[in-house]
């Protein structure tokens, strides 16, 4: 399918598609598992937050630095030591004992994966200087890249089922050996001579602001939003986010060039890339607990289940680009968004019925993929093609960013948002038997999904009630989704549209 006069090409080309299959699966495979660290780990809801999030997070605050390092230290040095850091990582992620080894161990996971993700990338563009074969190669690399996340669930639930959810994290320490071994055979060191310097400044204030925002919205519950702690993140998050923007005005190489925010079209794209991380993704993490806990279905069931809500993904883009090309992204993106809305207002209205099933979720799930393919590729292509190409790499950059740093606090939100949801229901039921601590501490345990331990730990609450606590939680998550979602999309048409609206408005 892709041709070039070097022989090591297609070695080289399997080592970037085995390194965005790991990073794919490394974010949808480990939700299936979560129910199972609660158990097996005792981990509380907020510890298997920070187990997703802690990835994401990590992945964000080098996204800027791994370009530079590539290009500065050489691509195919740093691609090789991204590789056997995120194998290292990987096999402690496997071989942890407790939660907090674990999520410092994602953490650093997800350090060698924002490194690795923009590694292999940088790798297939020099790889490729042809526009036909480049065109080719990410091809290839965005449906190995989908395959990742699309089939997480069902691989994880098979691997649970298999074997054990160590090998969820294990099995990339032999997949990474692998790459290793063929990315050192397949590609040809570059580098930049004139590669920038590392904005070190705004790499960190940029990290510190999420990393508080999100310790505020996980922790601010539980020690109180008013208390001295959550406070103090607040007003770091709110410095780091000052300073942050202070450095990149007046840094002469900065991480976020502001000025690409004048291009409509570049500014309309990034509503769309924090749309779909402020719903769909997030939800991702929440929906096989949805399905494990709530309707009670096995490993590979749940996973089974969760491929409606991912599918689509891989099916639609090839439709969103045709129809991109025929009404502009300006249309395509804000519907696509419309579309992931609606999606959960359908998952919204099957999860609450009597019998509530896959086969209720269905429609809605869906219609959720469907919208989500139809803004992903779209985003992208409209991100990088609205800014000249000698800064395509920085709007990818910002792009990649704004997805994960949407994802991360978006991750915190819905968890927030489930509990509150939960702790309302409960409230209303049960008012003389939880109040306070032991109401939010119940909550807690509920959205954390193991139903049959917490209905022997509050024998004053039904099996029943447990659950229909746990379903309106999800019913407030859902309702959060399609709202922002929908705010978003808005968003998105009015930047993208201004001179049809201002004609509209005129011949009114």
């Amino acid at each position: 399918m892709i041709s070039s006069t070097s022989a090591r090409t297609p070695l080289a080309l399997a080592a970037v598609c085995l390194a965005s299959l790991m990073f794919g699966l490394e974010i949808s495979s480990v939700p299936v598992i979560l129910s199972v660290l609660e158990q097996v780990l005792h981990g509380s809801f907020n510890e298997l937050q920070w187990v997703m999030t802690a990835y994401t997070l990590a992945c964000t605050s080098v996204l800027m630095a791994a370009g530079t390092l590539a290009d500065r230290f050489g691509r195919k040095r740093v691609f090789l030591i991204s590789i056997v850091m995120f194998g290292v990582t990987s096999l402690v992620c496997g071989l942890a004992q407790n939660m907090a080894v674990l999520i410092a161990a994602r953490f650093l996971q997800g350090i060698s994966g924002g490194i690795m993700l923009i590694g292999h990338i940088s790798v297939l563009s020099h790889l490729f200087s042809d526009a036909k074969q480049r065109a080719r190669a990410f091809a290839v690399w965005g449906v190995i890249f989908g395959i990742g996340l699309g089939f997480g669930p069902i691989i994880g639930g098979m691997i649970l089922a298999l074997l054990d959810w160590k090998w969820v994290f294990l099995v990339h320490a032999v997949v990474a050996a692998v790459t290793f071994v063929l990315a050192y055979a397949g590609v040809k060191e570059s580098s930049d001579q004139e590669a920038k310097s590392l904005d070190f400044f705004g790499m960190g204030t940029y990290s510190v602001a999420v990393f508080c925002l999100v310790f505020f919205i996980t922790q601010g519950p539980v020690t109180g939003f008013a208390s001295t702690l959550a406070l103090s993140a607040i007003g770091l998050s709110l410095a780091g986010l000052f300073a942050f923007v202070m450095i990149e005005r007046h840094h002469p190489y900065p991480m976020f060039d502001f000025s690409v925010f004048k291009v409509r079209n570049f500014s309309g794209a990034m509503f769309g890339s924090m749309g779909m991380n402020f719903c769909f993704w997030p939800f991702m993490i929440y929906l096989p607990l949805y399905f494990q806990a709530a309707l009670g279905y096995s490993n590979v069931a749940t996973g089974l289940a969760v491929l409606a809500y991912t599918l689509p993904t891989l099916i639609v883009p090839p439709i969103a680009e045709k129809l991109t090309l025929r009404f502009g992204p300006g249309t395509v993106i804000p519907m696509g968004l419309f579309i992931i809305g609606l999606g959960f207002v359908f998952m919204w209205l099957g999860s609450g019925m009597e019998n509530a099933s896959w086969l209720t979720m269905l429609p809605g799930a869906v219609l959720a993929g469907t919208g989500l393919g139809l803004t992903n590729t779209p985003v992208t292509n409209t991100a990088t093609g609205a800014v000249a190409s000698n800064r395509a790499g920085m709007a990818s950059g910002i792009d990649m960013s704004a997805r994960l740093t949407a994802l991360a606090i978006n991750i915190a939100l819905m968890g927030f948002i489930l509990i509150s949801g939960v702790s309302a229901h409960l409230q209303s039921v049960a008012q003389e038997a939880l109040s306070g601590t032991a109401l939010y501490s119940a909550a807690e345990r509920i959205a954390s999904g193991n139903l049959a331990a917490i209905a022997t730990e509050l024998p004053g609450l039904s099996a029943s009630v447990i659950r229909s606590a746990l379903i309106h939680g999800y019913g407030w998550v859902l309702l959060y989704g399609a709202v922002s979602v929908w705010i978003l999309a808005l968003c998105s048409y009015l930047v993208f549209r201004p001179k049809q609206l201002s004609e509209k408005i005129a011949s009114a």
